[in-house]
């Protein structure tokens, strides 16, 4: 199996880059690490951690989406509900809702969750996010648990992966490895760098 380290980047949509900046950088304290862009396109990072990013694309006509409240079920296509970032500890829970507060995102109150604690906000954007922190000694992570009262077969064969329910990959061989450009890569170049001017 593959060794996985985090989040390289989620990466939403935005029609107000700026105030996504004001928002994810200046109110929370996320780094803007990189930007990528042209008229009509951009495509900026923040940092979340030593491991992990967000990242937004602007594209001209995009709209904040409506408010779902968090976790309520819909129907028809769909494919997120919401994302939660972590927090080091429950001090810094209470930090981040009060910066929402005081900047009129309306969080939600503390919910405590057993495992976790969390606060529910929306970004500019209408993004539903929410940020937890773990309760001492309940990390599902290192003590897995499952309380579903019909958990289906799958579900019960455990948490660890199990093999032999996919066709056994193939290994690209050394000499038919090939990387392809993309987008990006002008941030290796000095010039390009607008900080750095």
């Amino acid at each position: 199996m593959p060794t996985f380290t985090g989040i390289n980047h989620l990466a939403m949509a935005t029609g107000d880059m700026d105030a996504t900046i004001r928002f994810w950088r200046d109110l929370l304290g996320m780094p803007l690490v990189a930007g990528l862009g042209r008229p009509g396109y951009r495509h900026y990072f923040l940092s979340i951690s030593p491991t992990d990013m967000i990242a937004f694309f602007e594209w001209p006509g995009t709209r904040p989406l409506p408010q779902k409240d968090h976790g309520v079920p819909v129907s028809g296509p769909f494919a997120f509900d919401h994302v939660s970032f972590g927090v080091a500890g429950e001090d810094d829970l209470w930090e981040v809702k009060d910066r929402l507060a005081a900047a009129g995102f309306e969080p939600s109150e503390v919910v405590d969750h057993g495992f976790i604690k969390s606060v529910y906000a929306f970004d500019p954007n209408g993004i539903p996010i929410e940020f937890s922190a773990s309760v001492p000694g309940t990390d599902p992570r290192r003590t897995p648990a499952m309380a579903d009262s019909a958990p289906s077969g799958v579900t019960l064969e455990g948490p660890n992966p199990q093999p032999g329910h996919w066709p056994a990959p193939t290994p690209t061989s050394q000499d038919q490895r090939a990387d392809y450009p993309g987008e990006g890569r002008e941030l290796l170049r000095p010039e390009r760098n607008a900080w750095k001017k």
